[in-house]
């Protein structure tokens, strides 16, 4: 015992210091501010794409159907109606506590929370009591930082094996993680998705399914069936298909008024940078989203392929033939491994790819561009463009689209800022769009 405390290995430094944070963050929440998390009922929501639309839309349900409600996530926080600054996914300990104390004391029922990998691991999130947890998906990202997919995947399941015996656990079990998230958790299990459920022994463990079909996909949105249910809904895409059967699951399970959920879903709007559109006056389609890993830049990439694929919108100025123009860079200071993989699925799902800076932070952007070009093929490489200023890149791909295009820019989403050199400068992409347009 003396020789570990004179000579604690970096393992177990680390595990000290993860218990530490622990105890921090449950003394945060029970000392500081009296336990405010069990005067809430608090879902967290995890996965790596589709926490900030699900998060964002239970909030407005809730909002819309007169409840007072909290909202802690990626693009804002939000008491009641009152906007609050947001520094992190998920805030430290003390600024957590802080928050959901205000949101008590403001007389919040509900809370909707983005629960994010570092936190979980960080142990910020110690000692929040939540009444529920959804799970979207698991790919790649932040592997700079978990190092494998096993912690990665470890750090998400961590929600769920804090769920109470009376919480629900709500897993997309389309996901290849689905499943596993459900495994060896005291709360009540459900699963929702598309495909039908795969594993007979693991429905029988469920408290309950919740199956959608997709109906009609187009520009216009979404013919869905929930459960036997017709919804038809004005966002965009596949993805949110998942987003809103996970929003409108959980609003079952918190036993809203589900007629009234009906009607809010079918003329709610998308959280701001998350699959945000507007066609200009010359025809083209522009969509700027947050989309920043290998799998939610070919997900929104397929997603605009599906709005071809469909014909003309209701305007007719939309028709089924037409480019995509993707403009996407990688950040840096962050996992390089995905800078070739995002490189190439631009490449391949795009007419003409323009490769730009994201938040290159304090790394020479031209040196990332270079890794997002590493091992593309020379027929890839022909429907590559670079250009490094990404304001300069925007007002290209405004030159070359042409009526009936469609504009992909992807990577910042809500953000209103560019990380340069340490330094952060205003920069908002639908901003600059609606600049070029005007």
């Amino acid at each position: 015992m003396k020789n570990f405390i004179k000579n604690p290995s970096a393992a177990d430094l680390w595990a000290r210091l993860k218990l530490k944070r622990r105890a921090f963050a449950v003394l945060a929440g029970m000392h500081f501010y009296g336990n405010p998390s069990a005067k809430l009922k608090i879902v967290g929501v995890t996965g790596t794409n589709g926490k900030t639309t699900t998060a964002t839309l239970l909030y407005r349900v809730a909002i819309a159907l007169g409840y007072k409600a909290g909202l802690i996530g990626t693009v804002e926080n939000m008491i009641n109606e009152e906007r609050r600054e947001v520094t992190h996914t998920t805030p430290d300990p003390i600024s957590l506590h802080k928050l959901l104390n205000e949101m008590a004391e403001k007389k919040c029922e509900y809370v909707f929370m983005e629960v994010s990998s570092h936190a979980l691991d960080q142990s910020r999130v110690a000692g929040v009591k939540f009444a529920g947890g959804i799970f979207t998906n698991l790919t790649h990202d932040h592997l700079d930082y978990h190092k494998n997919f096993e912690n990665y995947f470890g750090a998400k399941k961590k929600l769920f094996k804090m769920l109470p015996a009376n919480a629900f656990a709500l897993s997309n079990t389309d996901d290849e993680y689905g499943p596993a998230m459900l495994e060896g958790i005291k709360a009540k299990k459900f699963s929702y998705g598309f495909s039908g459920q795969k594993d007979p022994a693991a429905a029988k463990a469920l408290a309950g399914r919740f199956q959608g079909e997709i109906k009609k996909l187009d520009f216009n949105g979404l013919e869905l069936d929930f459960n036997g249910e017709k919804i038809n809904s004005k966002l965009l895409g596949k993805f949110n298909a998942y987003n809103l059967l996970a929003v409108w699951s959980a609003c079952r399970l918190l036993s809203f008024d589900m007629e009234k959920v009906r009607e809010i879903l079918e003329n709610i709007k998308p959280p701001r940078g998350r699959f945000e559109h507007f066609t200009s006056k010359s025809g083209v389609l522009v969509v700027v989203d947050y989309a920043h890993s290998p799998d939610s830049l070919e997900k929104i990439l397929l997603a605009v392929k599906d709005l071809f694929a469909f014909g003309e919108n209701e305007s007719g100025n939309l028709p089924k033939a037409g480019k995509i123009i993707s403009i996407f860079g990688c950040g840096g200071d962050r996992d390089p491994l995905k800078r070739s993989k995002m490189g190439r699925i631009g490449a391949e799902l795009s007419d003409i790819a323009i490769f730009t800076s994201d938040n290159p932070r304090s790394e020479d952007p031209d040196k990332i561009i270079g890794q997002m070009r590493d091992g593309l093929p020379t027929e890839l490489l022909k429907k590559v463009k670079t250009i490094a200023n990404r304001h300069e890149a925007i007002l290209e791909g405004v030159k070359l689209a042409q009526k009936g295009d469609i504009i992909l820019c992807a990577g910042k989403g809500h953000e209103d800022y560019q990380e340069i050199k340490s330094v952060r400068h205003h920069f908002n992409d639908m901003e600059e769009f609606k600049k070029a347009y005007d």
